[in-house]
């Protein structure tokens, strides 16, 4: 594919110098060109992928600097250039080493000069951009670690603390029903821990390791996920159904697919009605036309609309009617994201929640 072309923006009172600009440069550059201030502008507002501004410094509202100095606080992206055929040029130095300009061209230019002045203004916005992107990314990265640092305080702390005063009490007691009952405070706490390192491990799993794509067969998924979950189906008295239809060859990342199922359906089992007769889990999977699509629905407390768009969030809690990391949906949304896969949700409070992933496999473009 052919690289886009580089877009100026050249800005002259002089309507001769801007016909001859852009008719030198037109087949090597995208060319824009203004007659004054207000044109320049109007052309900045519609083409934001502008790139390099040449301006020449006697223009009659105001000068090349002033307009450099006025616009750079509205699009500061741009890389600013001055032509000048001052000979005083004081003015244009003192606004080169104040950040206005980036550099100047005399008067009068040649074509090698131009040319050349536009190829490396453009890789120094290319630089910039890519910099800034970078800087993007490590402030999201640096919030998140912060976010990272204090859940592990707490959600590791809290559970531990829970433990160790129940000990403390368990060593005065002698009625088994009491000892029983700081058994089961005990193991809400523990498994509470055991969910929030689970959690943890796909989280680091998913930052630090590389997509292996291989053959996926959704029926052997279920089937382990089936043994974990039918126990716990059991317990809560929830009925567990899963049907799987594929017939055609799947390639993804095994290890992705199964973070996204296991925490989608605890999610499912965790959140049930607990005076409801009826509960259900449903998993539906159907691969076709080189796509996975996955159905994981309940009938459990729902997901009032007002969380929805926050639910994959990190450590968002969306209610606290159950202990959770807010790891779960955070990992399912960051495996999804590097298998390409989309996600959407349908819930109604106390009637239930429906989740529907759609992963594309290898052949069909994902990275």
């Amino acid at each position: 594919m052919a690289q886009d072309k580089i877009k100026v923006l050249y800005i002259d009172d002089e309507q001769n110098n801007l016909n001859g600009f852009k008719a030198t440069f037109r087949f090597d550059y995208t060319i824009f060109i203004a007659v004054n201030i207000e044109q320049a502008y109007e052309h900045l507002q519609k083409n934001a992928e502008i790139s390099v501004i040449l301006c020449d410094q006697r223009m009659p509202d105001k000068t090349g600097v002033q307009f450099f100095e006025e616009m750079r606080e509205q699009y500061p992206d741009p890389i600013r250039m001055l032509i000048t055929g001052y000979t005083d040029i004081e003015s244009v130095i003192d606004a080169v080493n104040r950040g206005h300009i980036f550099r100047y061209i005399k008067k009068p230019w040649t074509d090698t000069d131009v040319r050349s002045a536009i190829e490396e203004a453009n890789k120094f916005y290319v630089t910039n951009s890519m910099l800034a992107a970078k800087n993007t990314e490590l402030q999201s990265a640096y919030d998140e670690l912060g976010k990272f640092a204090y859940s592990v305080t707490h959600d590791l702390r809290g559970p531990l603390l829970s433990v160790i005063g129940a000990l403390d009490v368990a060593k005065t007691m002698d009625n088994i029903a009491e000892i029983r009952e700081i058994l089961g405070m005990m193991d809400a706490a523990v498994k509470k821990l055991d969910e929030f390192i689970k959690n943890t491990h796909e989280y680091y799993n998913l930052k630090r390791g590389k997509l292996v794509f291989e053959e996926i067969d959704f029926n052997n998924i279920i089937a382990d996920t089936t043994a974990i979950f039918r126990i716990a189906g059991r317990m809560d008295n929830v009925r567990y159904t899963a049907h799987v239809s594929q017939n055609d060859v799947f390639l993804s990342d095994e290890i992705s697919i199964k973070i996204i199922l296991n925490n989608l359906l605890s999610n499912a089992f965790k959140f049930q009605r607990k005076t409801a007769s009826d509960k259900f889990v449903d998993v539906d999977i159907k691969v076709e036309n080189d796509s996975a699509i996955i159905l994981v629905k309940d009938n459990g407390i729902g997901i009032h609309e007002s969380h929805i768009n926050n639910i994959f969030t990190m450590f968002y809690r969306a209610t606290s009617e159950e202990s959770g990391s807010g790891f779960g949906l955070y990992n399912v949304k960051d495996a999804l994201t590097k298998l390409n896969g989309i996600i959407e949700v349908d819930s109604v409070v106390n009637e239930g929640t429906t989740f529907k992933v759609t992963i594309p496999g290898k052949a069909n473009g994902t990275n």
